[in-house]
């Protein structure tokens, strides 16, 4: 009997201890329920199928999407092909790698090419009609150049012109209504500030990268290293940490509004591939060289007339100089704005026009915004005493005239037809202008030696720009015999002697 009462006793007490845990247990998963609603606003669990929406909630501020969706339809991937000469010289070793290798598919490794070579870079749509600006080492040599549109449309573009100084060059294709990037003003983008680079990585099309701003106004060499003739090239590039490849160059680089604030043109890397830092030319000298281009066929370099030098506190202690933020001036050219205006050698450029510039480039980009005839206020320092000076800026001949591309027309000589060379010829060979020879058989050229398409770049030592300097120059020959200097369209130099008929 008494096993049974205390069984029953047990068996009671198990049943109350098991009410009384899970009716805690209740209670406190109604807490806790009760306190993650309080926390996070969920009214109950749901099945995936019943829930409303999927949309993030962005927060306010940060929100790279509005410049994303206003830059990436207005940014084209630009296909390039090399045949003959051109290919071969563009799959030399001799090329910077941080340029060759922002092309889309490293055929400069390729020492004895076959057949037509492709790369590919990116472009950015600036006008409705057609216009597109990319890099100029982009398009460099090349035989055709072809656009492939963000809705995957396709045209053959022609080139309007190139400036390698600052590795810029214009195109336009046939083409209206297209979507276009408005330009931004590069002079207020702030280190620290957000960015976007939009391109074609590696064959990746519209592809969108984000980072800050991390430097402004940098020069890294890597023009005038490419091309030593280019001794006036302007280096003022924006760096940033935005990720960007082979294939990125001349995408676009915009900011938080979708506004252009420059051209992503090199990458700092010993691979090929990014490794951290980029660099773009700032829009305030694209929207200068894309306008010169449009309006007179090449581009309005203004020069200060000045040979300058960067100062280091090793320097400025040994010329007595106590700022380190300006830009001393070591020679002065003849003739030129910065003579003319009383500036000298020894002085230190501190300002142009109210904008400081503390370093080389800051005093080339200041500069390159204008064109020669136009008037700039110089602050400078002498003998440590600020003062001023307003400097006519003149171009390359001394003169403040503008330089308008001549439509060359085709003219006849001795039988023979002298053509104008197309500005695709021009950057594929490398040229200035030059006059190409038709009709050679039937002239007095046929024993010569010069076969139909020679392109004549310079009778003696005259520089052949247009058919008629041709036909002036040898029509006033004062030798017996002259040897005329140019180029075949497959790359092949060749010189022939002339004599007078």
């Amino acid at each position: 009997m008494k096993t049974k009462q205390l069984f029953a006793g047990l068996t009671l007490s198990a049943i109350l201890g098991g009410g009384v845990a899970v009716g805690g247990y209740r209670l406190m998963e109604s807490d806790t329920l009760d306190y993650l609603q309080a926390k996070v606003g969920t009214p109950e669990v749901r099945y995936t199928s019943e829930m409303r929406s999927s949309t993030p909630i962005v927060p306010e501020g940060l929100n790279f999407m509005k410049a994303s969706e206003a830059a990436t339809p207005a940014v084209v991937h630009i296909m390039t092909e090399y045949n003959g000469a051109s290919a071969s010289s563009r799959g030399g070793s001799q090329m910077d790698p941080r340029l060759r290798d922002f092309f889309g598919d490293s055929f400069g490794e390729r020492q004895q090419p076959r057949g037509p070579q492709k790369a590919s870079g990116s472009g950015v749509i600036i006008a409705t009609n057609g216009y597109i600006v990319t890099n100029n080492h982009v398009i460099d040599k090349a035989d055709k150049i072809e656009v492939v549109f963000n809705d995957k449309r396709r045209l053959t573009a022609t080139l309007v012109g190139t400036d390698p100084t600052t590795d810029i060059a214009l195109l336009k294709v046939e083409a209206d209504g297209l979507p276009t990037v408005r330009y931004g003003n590069s002079d207020d983008l702030q280190v620290g500030e957000w960015v976007l680079a939009v391109g074609n990585p590696m064959n990746l099309t519209s592809t969108v990268t984000a980072g800050i701003v991390s430097a402004k106004g940098r020069s890294i060499d890597i023009l005038r290293s490419n091309n030593p003739s280019q001794q006036y090239s302007v280096e003022s590039f924006i760096q940033t940490d935005a990720a960007v490849n082979p294939g990125n160059s001349g995408g676009a680089l915009v900011n938080l509004n979708g506004d252009l604030v420059g051209i992503n043109t090199a990458i700092a890397s010993q691979t090929g591939s990014f490794t951290g830092y980029s660099f773009a030319v700032p829009s305030s000298i694209v929207s200068k060289v894309v306008d010169d281009l449009m309006k007179y066929g090449e581009v309005q370099r203004a020069l200060l007339g000045a040979r300058i030098q960067e100062i280091d506190a090793a320097f400025a202690k040994e010329n007595n100089i106590r700022t380190l933020n300006g830009v001393y001036i070591a020679g002065v050219a003849e003739g030129s704005g910065a003579q003319e205006a009383g500036l000298r050698e020894g002085d230190v450029v501190t300002a142009v026009n109210g904008v400081p510039v503390a370093k080389s480039s800051q005093l080339l980009e200041q500069v390159a915004r204008y064109r020669p005839g136009d008037k700039v206020k110089v602050s400078y320092l002498r003998d440590n005493d600020a003062k001023t000076a307003n400097v006519t800026l003149k171009n390359l001949n001394n003169g403040t005239e503008v330089v308008r591309h001549s439509k060359a027309s085709s003219v006849t000589f001795g039988g023979a037809t002298f053509e104008p060379v197309s500005k695709q010829e021009m950057s594929k060979l490398g040229i200035a202008g030059g006059a190409k020879v038709s009709g050679v058989a039937k002239s007095a050229f046929r024993n010569t030696g010069i076969k139909d398409g020679f392109i004549i770049t310079r009778v003696d030592r005259y520089e052949v720009k247009t058919p008629a300097d041709a036909e002036r120059y040898l029509r006033n020959l004062n030798d017996d015999v002259v040897y005329l200097e140019g180029v075949y369209p497959d790359g092949l130099k060749a010189y022939y002697p002339v004599g007078r008929e």
